[in-house]
C-alpha cells in the first residue's frame, strides 16, 4: 500500500470522485470485507459489493485475503494507497499550462504551475513504481508571518536572488551524465484547512 497514489486515467478519476466510493476507499486504508464495510457505512452489502467491484476493476483496491466462512468465501480488500491525487493528465485537454502567461505575481499562474508539478511528479512516481526505483526529489514546506506587504515583497526579492545564485553556481548544461531538475518556489497566503464532506449513495 502506497502513502500516495496518482490517478492519471479519467475513468479512474470519475470512479474515485463518487462520494460513497471515496468513503469506502478511506475505510479500506485498513483491510476490510463487504460485510464489515456495509455495517460501517450504513449501506446494503449488495450495494457495497457493487462499489467495491468498480473500485477493484479500476485498480483502486486490491484483494489481500480470502477467508472461508461455511459455504462462502469472504474477500478482504484494501485500498492501493492511503490517499490519492488526481493529476491534471486526467483532464489533459483542459489541463492548465503555465507557459501560456507566465506572471510571478499571479495566483492563477501559480495554480497552473502547481498543476504542472502534480502532473510531472505523478508521472515520475508512476514510472518509478513500474521500474522499482525511487525518485530523487527534495521539498521544503513552512510558514512565515510578514509584518507588512513591504516585508513580503522584500522577502520574495531576496528569495529569488538566492535561488538564482544557487542555480548559477550548480547548473552545468554540458555535463554528459547530468540530469535536469525542475525548481518550483512559491509563496502564497496560508489557507485554512477544510474537512472533506462525505455523502452516502
Amino acid at each position: 500500500m502506497f502513502d500516495v497514489a496518482v490517478i492519471e486515467d479519467p475513468a479512474v478519476a470519475a470512479v474515485s470522485l463518487d462520494p460513497m466510493r471515496a468513503r469506502l476507499l478511506a475505510e479500506l486504508a485498513v483491510p476490510g470485507s463487504a460485510a464489515g464495510l456495509a455495517e460501517r457505512v450504513g449501506l446494503a452489502r449488495q450495494k457495497v459489493n457493487y462499489h467495491l467491484r468498480e473500485l477493484e476493476r479500476h485498480g483502486l483496491v486490491e484483494l489481500v485475503e480470502e477467508r472461508r466462512k461455511g459455504n462462502m468465501t469472504e474477500r478482504v480488500l484494501q485500498a492501493t494507497a492511503a490517499s490519492y491525487v488526481i493529476s491534471p493528465t486526467a483532464l489533459i485537454s483542459v489541463a492548465p499550462d503555465p507557459g501560456r502567461a507566465p506572471d510571478r505575481l499571479s495566483a492563477r499562474w501559480l495554480l497552473a504551475l502547481a498543476g504542472q508539478l502534480v502532473r510531472d511528479v505523478g508521472a515520475l512516481i508512476t514510472g518509478a513504481a513500474r521500474a522499482g526505483k525511487p525518485v530523487a526529489t527534495f521539498a521544503i514546506d513552512g510558514e512565515v508571518r510578514f509584518a507588512s506587504a513591504a516585508d513580503r515583497a522584500a522577502f520574495a526579492e531576496e528569495l529569488g536572488q538566492a535561488v538564482t545564485s544557487l542555480v548559477g553556481r550548480y547548473h552545468d548544461g554540458d555535463a554528459p551524465a547530468g540530469r535536469t531538475y525542475r525548481i518550483v518556489v512559491a509563496v502564497h497566503p496560508a489557507a485554512p484547512s477544510r474537512a472533506p464532506e462525505t455523502k452516502e449513495s
